[in-house]
């Protein structure tokens, strides 16, 4: 059978594909043997690291358009001969890349070597992360087909294809099919659930990107904060002030190991103004500093979340134990004089999509300005990338079952943005816990990157046998890194239910010590 396969992998394999509503403009068909690579976790999000030995497969790429929007799109293909599984697992993208990249092509590799086919698109805006090489046609004119094919065109266009692709190879199409990713995978895999609800089976988006109008300016409030004090503070004292925080709320969870599970009491019981003026070492500056006022309002502002100039919270901020020398709060100090420094992807929305003047300066914005311009992008996008539709009904009635997860100090999406999604979904349908799943994750970082904590990645697999067994996933594990260097195993629950330690347990790293309390149903 595999040689056979193995001679079948030419276009003319594949001359009966059909797009409704585009016009496919070439196939090619590459037999690809003894092909090896090593695959992070941190490619995977939901599955654990693999190896690659010698594994072959069919790449099919297409590329196609949609007559009258002068886009040219690309959807690859691996289909791997022997070993296919009968199944199909799409990956997503992250930023503004859609997917068919470095990382997407790290995630395909995994996904052949666990015998699936696999999938993944460029939506038609290649593997740059910039977008300023597609956002606007001309200047003032935003290319809405581009945006409209990241958004969800693309996705639907690329499940249909993978489908189609792989009943013409196998003479029979998946007999389930999946989506997993991470951050803009994530949101993908959200609005999958929302707009093509008989896409995929399953789903697992971690970290989503959801509600991008909110997300955006909510990126941006750290720097515009601080330029509206017109002071900027060292990253050595945020870092300063994260670990008090750290301290002071690491063992509300039962356990001292560097890790605060319960972020909503920290908020309300530490206050980042009581350390200001404490004396600590700056290693950036090699001496000694107080933390400054400024810090503490930068870091208050951080965790409050965004605020209108009337003071009304826009959207939620991130969690305390977040590093914010990464991402959104960044500073730079080594001119002797402190600034801020852009995040690039918030930076680029604002100003390319939202303004449409990628000259805009966005650090001299007055806070009414500032509020105009996140108004506008909420005005004129929501309903093209939002992602935030809580009606998933349909998916429910095709027997979907989807899974999110989130780590509670996410450097660049708040948490709880998708608990948010996660309680309107709830308030829709009260039967939620029945389809969908959302874990937080005490500890880690934005898409596995950063923190004590790794990543859920037994999660997949547990989804996979949601749907084909109907083995709902009750918890899921995680490992930890505690202060020591120590590894431990722990479980997270299904929101809104928190894990706790039991004090009486001797086996500290072992996940039996650790149990879900609470009740699982809408919060």
């Amino acid at each position: 059978m595999s040689a056979l396969l193995a001679a079948t992998c030419l276009p003319t394999t594949f001359h009966n594909l059909f797009l409704s509503g585009a016009e496919i403009m070439s196939l090619s068909a590459t037999l690809v043997t003894n092909y090896s690579a090593s695959v992070p976790a941190i490619d995977r999000f939901t599955q654990p690291l693999v190896e690659v030995h010698n594994a072959s497969f069919c790449n099919i790429t297409v590329s196609y358009t949609h007559p009258g929007q002068n886009d040219a799109l690309v959807v690859e293909a691996w289909l791997p001969t022997p070993g296919w599984n009968g199944r199909l697992q799409a990956v997503g993208g992250a930023g503004f890349v859609a997917g068919r990249s470095t990382p997407a092509w790290s995630a395909m590799s995994g996904a052949i070597a666990d015998g699936y086919a696999t999938v993944t698109t460029d939506a038609g805006l290649g593997t740059a992360a910039d977008p300023t090489t597609w956002a606007l046609l001309s200047p003032g004119n935003v290319n809405l087909y581009a945006l409209q094919n990241l958004a969800s065109v693309s996705l639907q266009d690329e499940a249909i294809i993978a489908k189609s692709l792989i009943k013409a190879y196998y003479g029979r199409p998946p007999a389930f099919s999946y989506w997993n990713g991470c951050s803009q995978g994530g949101r993908q895999g959200l609005m999958l659930a929302q707009r093509y609800p008989t896409a995929y089976d399953g789903i697992a988006a971690g970290a989503p990107a959801l509600h991008w109008n909110n997300l955006f300016p909510s990126m941006q409030w750290p720097q515009q904060f601080m330029a509206m004090l017109g002071a900027y503070p060292h990253a050595c004292e945020l870092s300063a002030i994260t670990a008090d925080a750290i301290s002071a709320c690491d063992a509300l969870d039962g356990l001292v190991d560097g890790v605060i599970s319960d972020v909503d009491r920290c908020l309300r019981t530490f206050d980042p103004f009581t350390t200001v003026g404490r004396a600590f070492h700056c290693a950036q500056e090699n001496g000694t500093l107080e933390i400054s006022a400024t810090a503490a309002a930068v870091i208050n502002a951080t965790w409050q979340g965004i605020r209108d100039a009337k003071g009304v919270q826009l959207w939620p901020g991130l969690n305390p134990g977040t590093d914010l020398t990464v991402g959104t709060v960044m500073t730079d100090c080594s001119s002797g004089t402190c600034g801020g420094v852009q995040l690039p992807i918030s930076g680029q929305w604002l100003s390319l999509f939202v303004a449409r003047d990628p000259g805009i300066d966005l650090s001299r914005l007055s806070h009414g300005e500032f509020d105009w311009l996140a108004h506008q992008g909420r005005q004129r996008y929501n309903s093209i990338i939002g992602t935030d539709d809580p009606d998933l009904s349909a998916f429910q009635r095709a027997g979907g079952k989807l899974v999110t997860f989130h780590g509670l100090i996410d450097q660049l999406v708040p948490s709880k943005g998708i608990e948010k999604y996660y309680n309107n979904v709830a308030g829709l349908l009260p039967d939620v816990h029945d389809f969908y799943r959302h874990f937080e994750v005490p500890g880690m970082g934005h898409c596995l990157v950063g923190g004590p904590s790794g990543g859920p990645l037994g999660l997949f697999d547990q989804l996979r046998a949601w749907v084909e067994n109907g083995t709902a996933p009750e918890q899921t594990t995680v490992q930890v890194t505690d202060l020591q260097g120590n590894l431990q195993n722990r479980i997270v629950c299904p929101y809104p239910q928190t894990s706790g330690f039991e004090k009486s347990c001797a086996a500290e790293t072992e996940a039996r010590c650790w149990s879900c309390s609470g009740l699982l149903r809408a919060a």
